[in-house]
Parts: structure tokens; sequence; C-alpha cells
């Protein structure tokens, strides 16, 4: 017994772990499942205009070289050259400095908080190797912020719902502890106002939509972009994929300017601790909806094992339910009930009949079947009296064993009759 147990308490941490892998998998599927639709629908999109521009540009280049008769290999390499002042942070149009203070501030952010929008990189060996020991601390740290900005929120609602609750009550004449009376267990009060998930993610989402359409208004004014293009823009650094392809705060001159750069920096801040705190909220409710998926399946894949019809090996003998009771240090076999062993009779009676040849195993289970109900009626006889027969009534020999409790089958049939 002590073996079982061990053996039990060793096995038990694996029903977790099987539950865990089954969610890894399905989650590493779903996202599969996922890249592969979303490339499908982005090259569906976007492959017709690349080859369109590409197709544009040849002509162009053709159109450049005829007219001014330039030779098109000097111009490639031209044109390599200005890729590596682009690189370097150099434009066509005049633009800020990359690397004066407020240039080198606008990229730190852009490092610490995962953005990493491209337009400005480290060029020199010591710059890329101080890079990646900052980044690694700078990184950490701003994620660390980003949990505890959404502990924050989670509290601040927990808060209001309590108050709201209380004042409630105030209105209807109820009472209410008078000005927390129990300050030390006013954290451990807030642990029933705790707000669900899905209430959290609409707050989030609600706070996320306003900030965005926000920062749109102001990017789109001040940067004369779209206002769909301010809200791609929105999207991409919130969310910190940061392609680079749109950034804002970038000319060298904009009007107010010191206040643009400051709302700049704070809608991205805002915006970032929205967007990253909506994510992680929107994990758990994928988390549960996998435990749901999963918890379907068991439940069909259980459905189909009990509705799936046994297959009966051929010379087999089903297990029949039995106990052991000891007395005076003998053991005494006693079947449960009567119904197994009349119907493994009938079975091997049947096998019989149809020539079937029977297994040592079944007339051994069929000899002890017999024995245990001969040990039955004697008791029986003994203690209560010799029990009811039909024999004399209606022309059955009685019998021991598995003919006598198929003639018991057949007496019972015909009195039901």
């Amino acid at each position: 017994m002590a073996k079982r147990r061990a053996a039990g308490s060793c096995c038990c941490p694996r029903a977790p772990m099987k539950e865990d892998n089954a969610r890894f998998c399905l989650l590493a599927g779903l996202i599969l499942l996922y890249l592969l639709c979303g490339a499908a629908i982005f090259s569906a999109l976007e492959h017709p205009f690349e080859l369109r521009a590409r197709l544009l540009w040849k002509q162009q280049l053709d159109n450049f070289t005829r007219r001014y008769r330039v030779n098109l290999g000097a111009l490639h390499t031209l044109l390599r050259q200005y890729e590596e002042a682009n690189g370097a942070g150099i434009r066509v149009d005049a633009l800020r400095p990359r690397w004066d203070f407020s240039g080198a501030f606008y990229f730190v952010g852009t490092v610490v908080s995962t953005i990493g929008f491209g337009m400005t990189t480290p060029a020199t060996i010591a710059g890329k190797i101080f890079l990646i020991f900052y980044g690694l601390i700078g990184c950490a740290a701003t994620i660390l912020f980003f949990n505890l900005f959404l502990e924050r929120i989670i509290t601040m609602l927990a808060y209001i719902m309590r108050w709201c609750h209380e004042r409630r009550l105030r209105c209807a004449g109820v009472g209410v502890v008078s000005s927390r009376e129990e300050s030390s267990g006013e954290e451990d009060s807030l642990e029933g106002w705790k707000p669900s998930v899905y209430y959290v993610m609409l707050i989030l989402g609600i706070a996320s939509v306003v900030i965005a359409c926000s920062a749109s208004t102001l990017y789109s004014s001040m940067e004369n972009w779209s206002y769909v293009d301010s809200l791609y823009f929105c999207f991409v650094a919130f969310s910190t994929i940061g392609f680079g392809d749109l950034v804002s705060s970038q000319r060298q001159q904009y009007e107010s300017q010191e206040a643009y750069r400051f709302g700049n920096c704070l809608f991205i801040l805002m915006g970032v601790c929205c967007i990253y705190s909506l994510f992680n909220v929107i994990s758990i409710v994928i988390k549960q909806t996998l435990n749901w998926i999963l918890g379907k399946l068991r439940r069909q894949l259980r459905q189909l094992a009990h509705f799936r019809p046994k297959r009966i090996k051929r010379n087999a003998v089903q297990p029949i339910s039995s106990h052991h009771r000891y007395t005076d240090g003998s053991v005494e076999t006693v079947c449960d009930s009567e119904t197994d062993a009349g119907a493994l009779a009938e079975v091997q009676v049947g096998r019989r009949l149809s020539g079937e040849m029977i297994s040592v195993n079944e007339f051994m289970v069929s000899n002890k079947v017999s024995l245990a109900l001969l040990q039955k009626q004697l008791s029986e006889t003994a203690h209560q009296g010799p029990r009811q027969s039909y024999s004399h009534q209606n022309g059955f020999s009685g019998g021991v064993g598995a003919l006598g409790i198929m003639n018991n089958r057949l007496q019972e049939t015909s009195v039901d009759r």
C-alpha cells in the first residue's frame, strides 16, 4: 500500500505537466496557422503594389539615363552610397540632428521601450557594444514598469468599484464602516473587489483607443500625415513593433516645437503602457480560451470512447467481480452477483453449441464460479432455509455449475411468462 501511495504521489504532478504541454502544443499550432493566414493575406494585398513599384522605378532609371546620358553603373554606385548615408541619418530633406542630446534621448527611449524605429542606429563599435549592455538592463526595467503599471490599474479599479458600492449603500441608508477603522486590513478588503479580466480588458481597450485617436489628431496636424497613417503609426509605436517607415518629431522645425515634442513623448509613454497591459490581459483571455478548447476536446474524446463498441476476443474470459472473505484462516470466494456468472455460463454454453473451442482459463473460471455458487446455496440453506425452487413446478431439473445456472434462467423466464 505504501508503494502505491508513493507511486501515486509521484504521478500526480504529471497531470498538470501534460495539460501544460497540451496547451503549449495547441497554442504553437494556432500561432503557426495565424502566421500562415497573415502571410497569405499580406502577400495578396502588398505583392501587386511591390511589382508595380519595381516596374515604375525601372522606368524612371531608364528615362533618367537616356535623358541625361548617365552611365547606369555609375548611377547605381551613387545610389548605394546614398543608402549608406541614409543609414547614418543623412536625408535629402533637412532633418533634426540625430546625436545631439535631444536626439540621443529620443533614441534611448525607443531602445528601452523596445520600439526601435530604426531611423537612428549606432555606427561606431563602442556604441554598438554599449547598446548591448544598456538595452539589457533598460528593457528589463521597462518591462517591470509596465507590469507594475498594470497592477496599479487593477488596484485603482478595485478602489473605484468599492467606492461605488459604499456610495450605493449610503444612498440606500445602510451603514458602512466609518472612516476605515480597520486600516491595517484595507489591502485585504480589496481582495473581494478585484475586477474581472474582461472588465480590465474593456477599460484598457477604451483607454488605448482614446489615446490613439487623440495622438492621431496631433500627428495629422503637425506631421502632415493622413489620419489613417497617423492611426497606423500610433499602433506600430504603442505596440513596440516600430517599423520605422513613419517616425514622429523628425523634422528640423515645428510650430510650438517644444510643446509638440513633450506631447509626443507623453502620448508614446501612455500608449505603450496601455497597449502592453492590454496585451497581457488578452493573453490571459487566450489562455482561458485554450483551456475551454482542451476541455471540449477531452469531453468529445470521452464520449467517443464511451460509445465505441468493445471488441471481445476469442477464447478470452471477461473479468468477474468478486471479493475474498477470510474466515478461520480459510479463504471463501463469493460472487457479488449471479448475473455475471449467468452471463458467463450463457456465453460458454453458446460457444459449446456453436462448436467453438474454449480455453483452459474459461474452464477453470467456470468451475470456480460453480463452486462459489454451491457454497452460497449451502450457506443460505443452513441459515435461512432452502431457496424456493421452480424445478418441480415447471419440469426443469436442477443442477450445479454452468448448466444449473442456465436451468435457473430458463425457470425464471417461464415463471415470468
